[in-house]
């Protein structure tokens, strides 16, 4: 997909990964219509972004709420004309505990922030995008949705659904002018945790600073994949390993990743 001209609506985008992927973009000559839940944010985003912002419309959105993301499309279409690309970028973890320990309200933020919110973004999106000559989703899923980590076993759940969502969606659109791109990242250098409004234990998930994929490089090899109209991609050699010990075997996959991290449930 050209993405210089084109119109794209990017979640998150007011830190982390959806930041930058929200920077290269402009970086590269689209227009980019900026979702969080926290304007200040956006602010800093659009910041950044120097004479590019000019083409950065912030957008204020709960992607919790279904209301919040039905009144996207119109702004955008109101700023920039029709949408030619989403990519769901916006994602939270969960409180690091077992699932008897969850409340119901941890579960639904993690499934609707994860999942709900994705799901209803693309459907509003959907007839624009389909009217344009070609146009793109993406969707930011995780190693922990094929490699399950002990106390993120909801967020994990709630990103192997959108993978299965993704997986689906392309399959109904394999006629259409819209290409699907589904992303997993392994440890990047985001501040993941606490922007969820999660305590990490001390010293536990903090990967070895050589796994660690810079957040401004993460986002780059997304709008790559973007560009290149590739089906996946993988980012850091922790989604690569874990991606394929999970080929070779689910319980093998599942060990290395409970012997390293079982200690946040303690």
């Amino acid at each position: 997909m050209e993405i210089s001209g084109k119109v794209f609506v990017v979640t998150g985008a007011g830190n982390g990964i959806g930041r930058e992927v929200a920077l290269e973009l402009l970086r590269r000559g689209a227009s980019v219509a900026g979702l969080d839940i926290k304007p200040a944010w956006l602010t800093a985003t659009k910041k950044l972004a120097g004479a590019a912002g000019e083409r950065f419309l912030s957008i204020k959105a709960d992607l919790s709420s279904r209301r919040s993301i039905a009144s996207v499309p119109k702004k955008v279409r109101a700023a920039f004309g029709p949408a030619d690309a989403v990519v769901n970028v916006a994602g939270i973890i969960q409180p690091f505990v077992r699932v008897a320990e969850l409340t119901d309200a941890d579960i639904d933020r993690v499934m609707a922030v994860n999942f709900s919110g994705p799901l209803a973004l693309i459907r509003a999106f959907l007839p624009d995008l389909l009217s344009r000559p070609e146009a793109s989703i993406t969707n930011v899923s995780s190693m922990g949705s094929y490699a399950p980590v002990p106390g993120q076993t909801v967020y994990g759940a709630s990103k192997a659904a959108l993978n299965l969502l993704s997986e689906g969606l392309r399959s109904e659109l394999r006629e259409s002018n819209v290409k699907l791109t589904v992303v997993y990242p392994g440890a990047i250098g985001t501040n993941i945790a606490q922007n969820s409004g999660i305590d990490v234990p001390s010293g536990e998930t903090d990967a070895p600073e050589r796994s660690v994929v810079p957040v401004e490089e993460a986002g780059g090899q997304i709008v790559d994949a973007i560009a290149n109209d590739r089906r996946r991609i993988l980012i850091g050699s922790d989604a690569t390993t874990m991606w394929w010990a999970n080929r070779v075997s689910p319980d093998l996959a599942s060990n290395l990743i409970y012997q390293g991290m079982k200690d946040l449930l303690n």
